[in-house]
């Protein structure tokens, strides 16, 4: 089943989700959707905050960044459950890469982040697993992680940055904005 996304300006955007235990209602359902919903909107990467669930809970599939020119050959087939995840170590010098969000549509801009990291995390079968990633994996696990701690990619950008993007964050916010998949956008109005 498809789920909607939920938009920018969106409490749960900025809460710091909860563990989850084994015995979470239909947990298999939910991944499944997820994968479902992040394969529609055409993204890499969903965490449960952008579905409305304030839990420790993310997918992804980098398998779209081993391919084109600038093609990243770990990515092939890096398809993963994140669930209560831990990134214990960043390292490595701070690399720019343009970054997009599903919950910010239509907005890309360049963030830097560490290029490895160490994460520790339960897969969808709650076995444990600590994995050392680096260049474009790290950066997209990054991101979602991100999503779990209440932190949006734009809050990594500059001052200005921000400040030049507050009309279009504040039209996603409304409903504003042509996207292809289904979202939940806090202050639009009913119609």
């Amino acid at each position: 089943m498809i789920l909607s996304i939920v938009a920018y300006g969106d409490p749960v955007l900025r809460k710091k989700a909860e563990d989850i235990s084994e015995d979470y209602p239909k947990l298999d359902k939910l991944i499944e959707n997820m994968f479902e919903t992040m394969y529609e909107a055409r993204g890499v990467g969903l965490a449960a905050p952008q579905v409305g669930l304030p839990i420790r809970l993310f997918i992804v599939d980098a398998t779209p960044f081993a391919e084109g020119e600038d093609a990243e050959p770990a990515a092939e087939g890096f398809k993963r459950v994140f669930i209560n995840p831990i990134i214990f170590e960043e390292t490595g010098e701070e690399w720019p890469f343009e970054e997009g969000c599903l919950s910010i549509p239509n907005i890309r801009e360049e963030v830097k982040r560490k290029s490895n990291l160490k994460i520790e995390y339960y897969d969808e079968n709650w076995e444990l697993y600590e994995e050392e990633l680096d260049g474009v994996l790290a950066r997209v696990v990054q991101h979602e992680y991100d999503h779990i701690e209440g932190v949006l990619f734009t809050d990594k950008l500059s001052p200005l940055r921000r400040t030049l993007l507050k009309g279009k964050l504040a039209d996603i916010t409304k409903g504003n904005v042509d996207v292809a998949y289904k979202m939940k956008f806090p202050k639009q109005k009913r119609r």
